[in-house]
C-alpha cells in the first residue's frame, strides 16, 4: 500500500513538471510572437493588394517597389469595354515615407495569435506617387475619352411637333467627368487596386431630366391643354386668330420648374396686335364730300388697345380653355371698328370752303355754311384732325377771357372747341372767318345746329381739314 502511494506521488510530480514546462513554453512562444511581430506583419496582412504576411517593413517595401514597376490597372468602361494603364504610362513609383513601418508599429502584436485565419488590408497611398503630366496624358489617351467618340448626355425635353407637345426621351450618352475619372484612376493606382469600373464609380455624366420625370410629364400635359384653344379677335371686317401656333411661343418655365404663360411674351403679341389694328393718333386717308382724297393728321379719334389690361385678359382667356370670339380691352374706342374706322356716320368740316356736312349711314343729311375760328389771331384757328365728339349739351354758356355767350346747342370735340349755334350772326360761309371768325368754335345757323344736335351722338367722328 505504501508502495502504491509512493508511485502516485511521483506521477503527480511528473504531471506538475510537465504542466510547468508547457506553461513556460506557451509563455515563451507568446513572448516570441510579440517580439517577432513587433517587426513583422501579422499573418493575413495585405498592403496595397500584396500579401506581406510575416514580412519586415524593409521586405514589404522592397516587394511594393518591385510590384509598382510591374503594376497595370484594368479599367472597365460602358458596354463591357476594357482598357488599361500601366505604371510606366503614369510614372508610378514607390518611395518610403515610413508609413509601412508605422503599420507594423500600430498593429496589435499582443494579439498576434488571433490573427491566423483573419485578413487585414492596408493602403499606403502616400508612399506611391505618379507624374501629374503623364497621368493626364494617359487618361486623355483612353478610347473612352476620345472626343470624336463621345456622346454627351441630353435631358428629356418637351418638343412641339406642330400638332401637339410630346416628350423626347433623354440620351444617356457616354461622356465621362474628366475630374472624376482622374480621381478614381489615380486613387486605384496609388492603392494598388488591380481593376476599376468607371460606370460603377459613377464617372459617367448623366441626364438631369428623364422621360419619367413627373414634373416634365405634368408640364407637357399642361402645355397641350393650354394650347388646345382657339380665340378669335373680332375687328368687324377683319379677324385675328390665336391658336396653338401662336400660344406655343408663350410658354416659359418658372424657378420651380413649372410651365406657365409668360406675361412678357403675351404682351409682345398684344403690342403687335395694337400696332396692326390701333388707329388712335394715326394718319388717315379721307374722301371729302366733293370726292377729293386728302390726308388727315392729328386729333383724338380712334381705337387703342389697353395693352396691360388686354394682356391679362388674353392670358385668362387661354387659361379658361374655352374657344371664343372676343374684342380687345380698349383704352380708346372709335365709332366704327372696320378698317375705315370713321365709318359712314360722321361730321365733316371744310375750313377752306367754310362748309359742314353731316353724313348718316353714308348719306348727307345736313349741308350748311359755317363760320370757324379766325386763323389770323393767335390761338383762334380751328384745330384740324379727326376728333371724337366729346359731349353734347343744351343749353350751355360758353366762356372765355373776355366773353360769355349763351348757346342752345353745344357739341364740343376738341377741348373748349366745339360746334354750336350762333344767333348773333346773320351770315355764314364765304370769307367771314378771316375777318369775323370765332375763337376756334364752328358756328352754325340755329336751325342747322338744332338738326345736327338731334342726330349726333357722343363719340362720333368729327373730321376737320383745310
Amino acid at each position: 500500500m505504501a508502495e502504491e502511494n509512493r508511485k502516485m506521488g511521483a506521477g503527480k510530480k511528473i504531471v506538475m513538471v510537465l504542466i510547468v514546462i508547457l506553461l513556460l513554453c506557451t509563455v515563451g512562444a507568446y513572448a516570441y510572437g510579440v517580439y517577432y511581430f513587433s517587426s513583422h506583419f501579422l499573418p493575413g496582412s495585405t498592403v496595397n493588394g500584396f500579401n506581406c504576411s510575416y514580412m519586415t517593413a524593409g521586405e514589404a517595401e522592397s516587394l511594393l517597389g518591385e510590384r509598382v514597376h510591374a503594376y497595370a490597372l484594368a479599367i472597365g468602361t460602358k458596354n463591357n469595354g476594357q482598357e488599361g494603364i500601366t505604371a510606366e504610362d503614369v510614372g508610378l513609383s514607390y518611395q518610403s515615407s515610413g508609413s509601412v513601418q508605422k503599420l507594423i508599429k500600430d498593429q496589435n502584436r499582443y494579439k498576434w495569435f488571433l490573427a491566423f485565419g483573419q485578413d487585414q488590408v492596408y493602403d499606403v497611398a502616400e508612399d506611391i506617387s505618379y507624374d501629374e503630366g503623364k497621368m493626364t496624358k494617359a487618361i486623355d489617351g483612353l478610347k473612352c475619352m476620345d472626343p470624336d467618340k463621345v456622346v454627351q448626355p441630353v435631358d428629356a425635353q418637351i418638343r412641339d411637333t406642330g400638332e401637339k407637345f410630346e416628350i423626347v426621351p433623354e440620351v444617356a450618352g457616354n461622356a465621362l467627368d474628366p475630374l472624376k475619372v482622374k480621381q478614381v484612376i489615380a486613387n486605384a493606382m496609388v492603392t494598388g487596386q488591380n481593376q476599376v469600373n468607371l460606370e460603377d464609380e459613377a464617372c459617367y455624366l448623366k441626364p438631369a431630366v428623364y422621360s419619367t420625370d413627373e414634373q416634365l410629364i405634368r408640364n407637357c400635359e399642361q402645355m397641350n391643354q393650354l394650347s388646345d384653344v382657339i380665340i378669335t379677335y373680332d375687328f368687324a371686317d377683319r379677324t385675328e386668330t390665336v391658336d396653338r401656333s401662336v400660344i406655343a411661343d408663350w410658354f416659359n418655365i418658372d424657378q420651380n420648374g413649372d410651365v406657365y404663360l409668360d406675361e412678357t411674351l403675351v404682351a409682345k403679341y398684344v403690342d403687335a396686335l395694337g400696332y396692326k389694328y390701333d388707329t388712335f393718333g394715326k394718319t388717315r386717308t379721307f374722301l371729302t364730300y366733293d370726292n377729293r382724297e386728302i390726308t388727315i393728321e392729328g386729333g383724338d379719334y380712334g381705337w387703342a388697345i389697353d395693352q396691360q389690361a388686354e394682356t391679362k385678359a388674353l392670358i385668362a382667356a387661354v387659361e379658361s380653355g374655352e374657344t371664343q370670339v372676343r374684342q380687345p380691352v380698349y383704352a380708346y374706342s372709335g365709332w366704327s371698328r372696320a378698317a375705315n374706322d370713321i365709318g359712314y356716320t360722321y361730321v365733316e368740316i371744310d375750313l377752306t370752303n367754310q362748309r359742314l356736312v353731316f353724313y348718316k349711314d353714308g348719306k348727307p343729311i345736313i349741308d350748311t355754311p359755317v363760320v370757324t375760328g379766325n386763323p389770323n389771331i393767335d390761338g383762334c384757328a380751328t384745330p384740324t384732325g379727326c376728333f371724337a365728339l366729346a359731349n353734347k349739351k343744351s343749353p350751355s354758356v360758353l366762356t372765355g377771357e373776355d366773353y360769355a355767350a349763351e348757346v342752345t346747342y353745344w357739341m364740343p370735340f376738341s377741348g373748349n372747341v366745339g360746334i354750336h349755334d350762333a344767333v348773333w350772326r346773320t351770315e355764314f360761309g364765304g370769307n367771314l372767318y378771316q375777318l369775323e371768325g370765332s375763337h376756334g368754335c364752328v358756328n352754325l345757323p340755329y336751325d342747322q345746329a338744332a338738326a345736327l344736335y338731334s342726330n349726333v351722338e357722343i363719340g362720333m367722328p368729327v373730321v376737320v381739314y383745310q
